[in-house]
């Protein structure tokens, strides 16, 4: 039990990094990219959070990039291995595009999360414990605190000016 709560804490962690190095690497958002990301961007920034953190909130909900489309890959591995999740990305990329969302950010998201996945199976932690570890990393950019997560994500969003 105790290697499971490790492994899951572990897979959090990495999953919570590759929303955030995607976004950045990817260099965005610097405004909310599609519909919906702008609001929560402004109501995180009127609640006293970061606006750029708020625009990073706001795109990893409202795009089906970032965290639906690794937590996809991962489900995708979960059932079908490697095939499984790269059949995710695609589906990713054909909901970023029906979004008028090119779509990079999120399809190079769910690749990368569908290696990693398999990666950390091969190392021992299971599909399953990456997906619970990645509803904890959505979970702890959206559900806990909407001004401390913007304010933490302000600061990676910071780094890449």
């Amino acid at each position: 039990m105790l290697g499971e709560l490790v492994n899951i804490f572990i897979a959090a962690v990495l999953c919570w990094l590759l929303f955030i190095v995607v976004d950045v690497a990817f260099g965005l958002p610097e405004k909310g990219g599609v519909s919906g990301a702008d609001a929560i961007a402004s109501s995180v920034d009127r609640a006293g959070g970061d606006l750029n953190g708020g625009s990073m909130m706001g795109n990893i909900v409202c795009s089906p990039d970032a965290s639906a489309g690794t937590l996809l890959a991962a489900c995708g591995v979960y059932a079908a291995g490697v095939g499984g999740g790269l059949t995710a990305a695609v589906l990713v990329f054909i909901g970023n595009r029906i979004c008028h969302d090119p779509g990079y950010a999120g399809t190079t998201g769910a690749v990368l999360a569908t290696f990693m996945v398999y990666g950390l199976g091969m190392a021992g932690i299971t599909a399953a414990e990456c997906i619970a570890g990645m509803v904890i990393a959505i979970l702890t950019i959206q559900g806990i605190s909407h001004v401390q997560a913007s304010r933490l994500l302000g600061k990676f969003w910071g780094w890449r000016t």
